[in-house]
């Protein structure tokens, strides 16, 4: 659906931005719903796992490079769009890593909410070209996505802490080193 949202949105008429955005809202809608019912009927895949946070990924940051080409997330607001898309970049690299060490980051409810209200930014400043003036829809996805920017840093943290124990930590079977200075006369492999 990404390269339709994209093509609609480039219509760049009242008609195709509310058509990109109900596209959107069904990428939203089904994405939640693939998840939720494949963990509900246990029906889960290495697929479905490789694909379903790349698609997400892959959807957040094309909408917000599609915004700020378009001058719809300006200024000081792209600030927001760049430490969202910063977090899914370093969250995607460490997952992978932890991945390899057969480690399990579990979603945290904090990061739940975060995506409820980056999905919701995103879907407002979409349709915020066409919406009625009465209604600020521009204003209310920039609220959101600011919020959004906060939570990342704090749930990209909360990762990034808990992978760094796993990072730092002596594998096992390894002796650990007296002297991280390779030219200290204590250090390994020197003498």
């Amino acid at each position: 659906m990404i390269p339709l949202i994209v093509a609609l949105y480039y219509v760049d008429t009242p008609l195709g931005y509310w058509a990109a955005f109900a596209l959107y809202v069904v990428a939203c809608i089904t994405d939640f719903f693939d998840g939720y019912l494949a963990r509900h009927f246990g029906q889960l895949s290495n697929l479905g796992r490789f694909l379903d946070p790349i698609a997400d990924k892959l959807l957040v940051a094309c909408i917000i490079f599609m915004l700020v080409a378009h001058d719809h997330l300006v200024g000081i607001h792209v600030l927001a769009g760049l430490v969202i898309l910063l977090r899914e970049i370093i969250v995607s690299g460490l997952r992978e890593f932890l991945a390899d060490l057969r480690v399990s980051v579990p979603v945290s409810r904090l990061a739940k909410w975060k995506t409820t209200s980056q999905m919701c930014a995103l879907g407002f400043l979409i349709v915020a070209p066409a919406s009625p003036e009465i209604f600020p829809s521009q204003v209310i996805g920039l609220i959101l996505i600011w919020i959004a920017a906060v939570l990342t840093l704090v749930t990209g943290f909360d990762y990034l802490t808990a992978g760094l124990r796993h990072m730092t930590a002596p594998e096992p079977g390894t002796p650990a080193k007296r002297d991280a200075d390779p030219g200290h006369e204590g250090a390994a492999g020197s003498g």
